[in-house]
């Protein structure tokens, strides 16, 4: 029997391969795409570009200049960020300034997010670096300096190792955020190496109920004037008096395709107008199928879970999650599930489905009992180890056909 193909890309940080999604060929089948899916990778010249033209501040190696003690804060495993890209370029210019190695220290900004291991640190960083340098934990629950409270009423304490450095460098990535508006920018300060109470402040002065849509209206996907918490994290990081920043802008692959440095919030000023158009995907129209691929950040990929929820037409329709994780759904302090009746302090777990959703189809190798907010959702989701078993689902459930939308990654595009 023909069939029609779509490809979708699998295991970030792992393989980072392909999985052949086939449909009956009878099916109306749509690829939706961000705008810059395939935009080609930035090469060594273009990196370098953007490290001798920061926005609003000097360069590194003139920030770095007479300093003894730097930290590289970068992102953690939840973020698709290549690191080990970024962090040569980085060196080379504090090695040009006369920083020697024993000042230089890492630290992984991943906030109320579990710790890292090693073998994490070498994804992020590359083998040798992590075998020339240490590389620490950020700890939310101790060793944080108070450093003032912010317009809006955070008291802001940072990670105590950070701020004994006289020179603070971060690394990450812009990409659209269910609540931040966009990734990248201050968020390395806060939530990134922020005290719990810190940035459950934050969260909470943003977030009201149980429920996600119970927020301040000023939150959400490409919602960035006028966005509290991303107001909130850029007063964090200048109260933590940070020097300078480093954002990269992906492509569906991962690869960096854009690269924004300067002062922490004006480089994130400069970026947020050009991750609008690179990540906004064209709207599909009345689905009675969405598949959402979870590959740039697959150990959260519940919240990309219900991405696809808006295209289901008016007689609903089901959601199809790939959700290839080996390591499973990222432990989250502030707002995941600790046990059957316990939760982070933050929590906001839906408790069903939306009603347009006939059915969510969970595609992947492992289960994991207690997910980023699907705890309350387990009884509620269908669970699949192969596409093989999700097709046949499908056919099932829409014998004469099915008008279908693949999204490549769901996890960093929005729709507009």
């Amino acid at each position: 029997m023909s069939s029609t193909k779509v490809i979708v890309p699998q295991l970030a940080w792992h393989e980072d391969n392909e999985l052949e999604l086939d449909f009956p060929s009878s099916w109306s089948v749509r690829f939706c795409a961000m705008r810059g899916y395939t935009a080609t990778p930035l090469d060594d010249v273009g990196i370098r570009r953007a490290f001798a033209n920061p926005i609003g501040t000097k360069t590194i190696k003139e920030l770095a200049a007479g300093k003894s003690e730097v930290v590289i804060v970068f992102d953690d495993m939840s973020r698709p960020t290549k690191v080990h890209q970024i962090v040569p370029h980085v060196l080379e210019e504090l090695r040009a300034a006369g920083v020697p190695d024993k000042g230089i220290r890492f630290i992984v900004a991943q906030g109320t997010h579990g710790d890292h291991t090693r073998w994490d640190f070498e994804r992020k960083l590359g083998f040798e670096i992590v075998e020339r340098y240490p590389v620490y934990n950020h700890n939310p629950y101790e060793n944080c300096t108070p450093v003032g409270t912010t317009p809006l009423g955070t008291p802001v304490s940072i990670n105590a190792e950070v701020m004994a450095c006289d020179l603070k460098i971060g690394i990450g990535a812009i990409l659209p955020h269910p609540m931040a508006g966009y990734g990248g920018g201050a968020k390395i300060v806060m939530p990134g190496v922020a005290s719990i109470d810190t940035i459950g402040h934050n969260h909470h002065m943003c977030i009201w109920g149980r429920s996600p849509d119970d927020r301040h209206p000023s939150l959400g996907f490409n919602k960035h004037a006028g966005n509290i918490m991303r107001a909130d994290m850029n007063e964090a990081a200048r109260l933590a008096r940070w020097d300078i920043k480093i954002d990269g802008m992906l492509n569906g692959r991962r690869d960096f395709v854009a690269l924004f440095v300067g002062d922490i919030v004006a480089e994130h000023e400069a970026a947020v107008p050009i991750a609008r158009e690179h990540y906004r995907t064209e709207r599909p129209g009345e689905c009675d199928v969405v598949v959402c691929n979870a590959y740039s950040r697959a150990n959260e990929g519940f919240f990309s879970a219900f991405a696809g929820t808006a295209f289901l037409g008016p007689d609903g329709g089901d959601i199809v999650l790939l959700l290839s994780c080996p390591e499973g759904q990222v432990v989250h302090h502030l707002a995941g599930a600790f046990g059957k009746f316990t939760h982070g302090r933050s929590s906001h777990h839906a408790d069903r489905l939306p009603p347009n959703v006939h059915r969510m189809i969970v595609v992947s190798p492992i289960r994991d009992h207690a997910p980023l907010y699907g705890t309350l959702l387990n009884d509620q989701l269908i669970w699949v180890k192969t596409w093989a078993e999700a097709r046949e689902l499908l056919e099932q459930g829409h014998p004469q056909g099915a008008r279908v939308a693949v999204i490549p990654d769901s996890t960093i595009q929005y729709f507009a």
